[in-house]
């Protein structure tokens, strides 16, 4: 059987973004068990309550739900057990030094498959105040109008 190429989505936080300034971005490998990659390649994963933290210089994903994998037997997994993140020392010592600042905290961002191997998107991210939301969806509703205007224009509508 040949190898799986390119990259498979299987979960996104899209509030994640919505929550969170994000300030940095790293890709990491999981270590799973064979339930739960059989229930990933099915596309069932949530990375809602998901968050990211270090433990002893190793990064570990914490309340991420891979359901039960339907066929499978005794030997299968918790849902939301912990996970380790499969990083490089240089950028554990990173994470560690920026984590150690005040309000920063790790959350995944998305789970997918890239050439046949799971992995995790993870972000540094700072937690935004409700004003901070209120600006973005103003923001962005203005950008909006902004595109329509244009776009009416060059139609000759107006």
């Amino acid at each position: 059987m040949a190898r799986e190429q390119g990259r498979k989505l299987v979960a996104q936080n899209k509030k994640a973004r919505h929550d969170y300034h994000i300030e940095d971005t790293w890709e990491a490998g999981l270590v799973l068990q064979g339930t739960e990659v059989k229930s990933l390649r099915a596309g069932r994963a949530s990375l809602v309550d998901g968050f990211a933290e270090v433990d002893d210089h190793e990064v570990w994903l914490l309340g991420v739900h891979i359901p039960e994998y339907t066929q499978g037997t005794w030997t299968n997994h918790a849902a939301r057990r912990k996970r380790k993140l499969l990083l490089n020392r240089s950028e554990i010592a990173k994470i560690e030094r920026k984590i150690a600042d005040k309000g920063y905290t790790l959350v995944p961002l998305q789970l997918y498959f890239k050439d046949g191997r799971a992995k995790v998107e993870i972000a540094l991210a700072r937690g935004k105040k409700s004003y901070d939301k209120r600006h973005t969806i103003a923001e962005r509703q203005a950008n909006r109008e902004k595109e329509q205007a244009l776009g009416r224009r060059l139609k000759g509508m107006d």
